[in-house]
């Protein structure tokens, strides 16, 4: 009989004026969290994506690697005039950025953890949010490249004394991103140019299949790109953000939901059914579908399959932010940043919501590994004041506060979501999902509190055959507020649909027209 490995314990990095500790993370037996790991005085941290590891930043100079089981410091690098620092996904190497003196001095630097030797160096001018980290990594480290000028270089993660293996010419490349699980595609963004569209391109790592790109959508008005691969590196979600937005309905441009498959099946727009920008959108953790919050508020929800096909559709409200749960069974929807911070959470087997709350001022959000808590964080330098961390259930009840005078981060600790078992029957059962046809409801729909059901969406056409909408009549803005007038005083609605009272006065002005008629007829007929 197999021995059934027990689930991992959640552990949470609360970092402060004083340094990080860690604590025991949700049931806590006495009501308060445990601490495991004691004030640790540091200025940043970051786990490794796997959870095995935890770079710490002491000063400007030393980083500190810690190891995750035992919290135990197991490696410490002393580095001058440090800028920047990152550690790779399963916590193999560290990768330093330090200040530029002169061109002939290599100032990134890859460092191996496990003996603390430099393994790969190169010079870089400088760094933003594109271009950092300067080595990328595939989820299980397999694969690497680096963005250069016209062209992305492919190193060899066992041995980077080789120096590039492979280079694949790219003009114009600007940034990139490496599929994560499995690394077997690359996508590369191009900006406009000189009357030329923007564009964005995948390509095969191997060297034997680069010889063409296997998807590229172009497309005009384009600033910058927000680019996000699915588990198994089958699609790609390309978020294309304008400066400027020529219909001037937004004073923050406009965006724009591309979607590309490495097969070739889709390279287009994500048929979304209201106009305004993509507040957020992200993959389930099995990639067979993503979500994406959008359009003017009250925003809009709605699920898609793989195919872009739109499956589910969880109505209207204040949102702007989405986070599905790692197991895929609970999503929370949420409106943070300028909204007052409503929050609705939402059980994607049964279709149906669980319950709101409200989580006001939160910076930061995110669902533990094993996908029952929801926590959500007040920090700074965002916001000086109610600093705080909440934790709530997977139901929107709130489980745990506790404020601070001063926070500045707090982060689950990653874990395999394997660890915690399900997986498989919910593949099972979001691969079982049916579009039936019902109908969907308005605008003036929302989630309440008693859970309502959400709708699934059939598709009535691709991007191909969408049909044209017919212009609106143009009405000045004083006949509109007449017809709202209107509408109060009579009982009817701007959209010319009548309420319940004005359709019961009309049946009886009805009634009592015919009774007049049938009045006037019998009388006609006497005489």
């Amino acid at each position: 009989m197999a021995v059934v490995e027990p689930s991992p314990s959640l552990d949470i990095l609360v970092r402060g004026p004083e340094g990080l500790f860690i604590w025991n993370g949700p049931p806590f037996p006495g009501g308060e969290p445990g601490v495991k790991l004691d004030r640790v005085p540091c200025t940043s941290a970051k786990f490794s994506d796997d959870g095995s590891k935890l770079m710490v930043s002491k000063s400007d100079s030393v980083i500190s690697v810690f190891d995750c089981k035992t919290l135990r410091e197991i490696r410490s690098f002393d580095v001058p005039n440090l800028l920047a620092a990152v550690i790779s996904p399963c916590g193999t190497y560290l990768q330093t950025f330090q200040k530029c003196s002169s061109p002939q001095h290599k100032n990134v630097v890859l460092w191996k953890i496990e003996n603390g030797e430099s393994v790969y160096q190169l010079f870089q001018k400088n760094i933003t949010k594109v271009t950092w980290p300067s080595v990328c990594f595939s989820s299980d480290e397999a694969v690497a490249c680096r963005l250069a000028t016209n062209e992305i270089q492919f190193l060899d993660p066992r041995d980077f004394s080789k120096g590039f293996v492979n280079r694949l010419r790219v003009p114009g490349v600007a940034a990139l991103e490496l599929s994560k699980a499995p690394g077997t595609y690359v996508a590369a963004f191009v900006p406009e140019s000189k009357g030329m569209p923007a564009s964005v391109q995948i390509y095969a790592c191997e060297k034997e299949l680069q010889s063409q790109a296997v998807a590229r959508r172009s497309f005009f008005r384009c600033s910058t790109v927000q680019l996000s691969w699915n588990s198994g590196s089958t699609g790609l979600l390309v978020v294309v953000q304008s400066d400027v937005d020529k219909t001037n309905q937004s004073y923050y441009g406009e965006s724009k939901l591309n979607y590309l498959t490495t097969d070739g099946t889709h390279e287009g727009l994500v048929p979304l059914r209201k106009e305004g920008p993509i507040h957020d959108v992200q993959w389930s953790y099995s990639g067979k579908e993503f979500a994406v919050v959008y359009g003017f508020m009250p925003a809009m929800t709605t699920i898609f399959d793989k195919k872009c096909n739109p499956l589910l559709e969880l109505g209207t409200g204040p949102y702007n932010t989405i986070r599905w749960n790692p197991l895929g069974n609970f999503i929370c929807l949420a409106g943070f940043g300028n909204l007052p911070g409503d929050m609705a959470f939402w059980d994607y087997k049964e279709k149906k919501q669980l319950g709101t709350t409200r989580a006001e001022l939160s910076v930061t959000s995110e669902w533990s590994p094993d996908g029952r808590y929801f926590m959500t964080a007040t920090t700074a330098p965002r916001l000086q004041v109610d600093n705080g961390v909440k934790v709530f259930r997977h139901n929107g009840s709130l489980y745990f506060k506790k404020m601070f005078d001063r926070l500045y981060q707090v982060d689950w600790k990653p874990e395999s979501v394997e660890k915690f078992g399900e997986i498989e029957d919910l593949v099972k059962a979001i691969g079982s999902v049916k579009i039936d046809e019902v109908n969907v409801p308005g605008k003036g729909s929302k989630a309440t509190q008693a859970g309502p059901k959400a709708t699934q969406a059939v598709p009535k056409a691709t991007p191909a055959n969408l049909p044209a909408a017919k212009p609106a009549a143009y009405r000045p803005p004083h006949a509109k507020a007449a017809a709202a007038v209107q509408a109060e005083l009579f009982g009817g609605s701007p959209s010319g649909e009548l309420s319940k009272n004005a359709l019961k006065n009309k049946k009886k002005r009805e009634k009592q027209r015919e009774k007049k008629q049938a009045e006037a007829a019998s009388a006609s007929g006497g005489s």
